[in-house]
């Protein structure tokens, strides 16, 4: 099956792992943590479909490794753009740029590219910036809820990560 929605993008942090559950060792790399309700469901689900996933996540390689393999998500990503290699943060360009030339997907494409991320200031501006698809899912009391501006504006609110297989149905019969 084709998709009008080249790939996903998946933060790591309260998008898919519940970072209060986190424990990390005196170097601040987290050694383990529980996902967040569903979130290995809908990962599963996306493969499943069809879609190219990259983790666009802010922190340290071993973190990510440390909180997805156990649940065997870490080796479902097709792209990886990880902060700790890239020297930036969101909603820095080259962290969803790094993603999207690993998935050999033009800028003109990228409006055919969905971002899901728990944070306003990061994930989603940084994906609008970009001119792509951005779902906030407001499921964390730890961040702002509040955009401080247009940029941190989100097209779609999720509240479990599994709605997100509702959006993408939407925008595949819309695009």
């Amino acid at each position: 099956m084709t998709h009008k929605i080249l790939a996903i993008c998946l933060d790591c942090g309260d998008t898919l792992i519940d970072e209060a559950t986190e424990d990390k060792n005196d170097q601040g790399i987290s050694m383990r943590a529980d996902l967040i309700p569903d979130a290995d469901k809908l990962v599963h689900a996306l493969k499943e479909r069809g879609y190219p996933l990259a983790l666009v996540a802010d922190g340290d390689v071993a973190t990510f490794e440390n909180n997805l393999k156990p649940y065997g998500l870490y080796d479902l990503f097709d792209a990886y753009a990880i902060s700790e290699i890239l020297g930036v943060l969101k909603p820095n360009a080259l962290m969803f740029k790094t993603a999207l030339d690993e998935l050999d997907i033009a800028p003109e494409d990228y409006g055919k590219i969905v971002m899901v991320g728990n944070n306003l200031e990061r994930d989603i501006k940084g994906a609008n910036a970009l001119g792509i698809i951005s779902v906030w899912i407001n499921w964390s009391p730890r961040r702002s809820k509040i955009p401080a501006d247009a940029s941190e504006e989100p097209q779609f609110t999720i509240k479990n990560p599994m709605e997100l297989l509702d959006v993408l149905e939407t925008l595949e019969n819309t695009l």
